[in-house]
């Protein structure tokens, strides 16, 4: 089984690329925001937990969003790997994340970051405001909040998982396809 990670700013494709890479390698993708709202919508332990924790206004522990993807580890069949997008988000997370798969008697096979300038960033947010409507993207003030935090809570993971060898990045400027190729010729020397 492969365990893949997916990084990359807001506004780097993350989401357009993650669509391709499950459906050319048979991935499961574990998005850790639509896995929580799958969970509260099924009613399920996790989920229950998980409501009572949003509806007081606290953030939901890591412990929660630990369990909820070893959950998914331990029902999804018929896949050749999984893609995470939005967990590790930290260091701590990360050493959980190594010590579920060592336990698993697996490991991680890689981190892949999509890079883009921040310039870029400020660009491609505008343009997916204006597409998608969406009042989030259209503040400068927002965006560079969201740069910023990106780059406080993101570079100590990838300096984490450089260290340890897992680290790939992707230049995430040029097309949707020239990207996707990157992305598609870094996972074939992955699998």
């Amino acid at each position: 089984m492969k365990y893949f990670i997916l990084f990359g700013p807001p506004g780097a494709g993350k989401g357009t690329q993650a669509g391709a890479m499950v459906e050319a390698f048979n991935l499961c993708h574990i998005s850790t925001g639509e896995l929580l709202r799958a969970e509260i919508a099924a009613g399920t332990p996790l989920g229950k937990q998980a409501q009572a924790l949003i509806d007081d206004g606290n953030l939901v522990p890591d412990e929660v969003v630990e369990g909820m993807i070893e959950s998914q580890f331990n029902s999804v069949q018929g896949v050749d790997g999984f893609l995470l997008d939005g967990f590790p988000r930290t260091t701590a997370q990360a050493d959980v994340l190594g010590a579920l798969l060592k336990r698993r008697g697996e490991a991680l096979s890689g981190v892949i970051s999509i890079m883009i300038p921040d310039t870029m960033i400020y660009e491609r947010i505008r343009h997916r405001a204006e597409i998608e409507g969406r009042a989030d993207d259209a503040s400068d003030e927002i965006i560079r909040h969201r740069i910023d935090t990106y780059h406080a809570k993101t570079e100590p993971l990838i300096n984490y998982y450089r260290a340890r060898d897992m680290y790939h990045e992707i230049d995430g400027t040029g097309t949707v396809d020239e990207v996707r190729d990157r992305i598609f010729a870094l996972l074939e020397k992955l699998f």
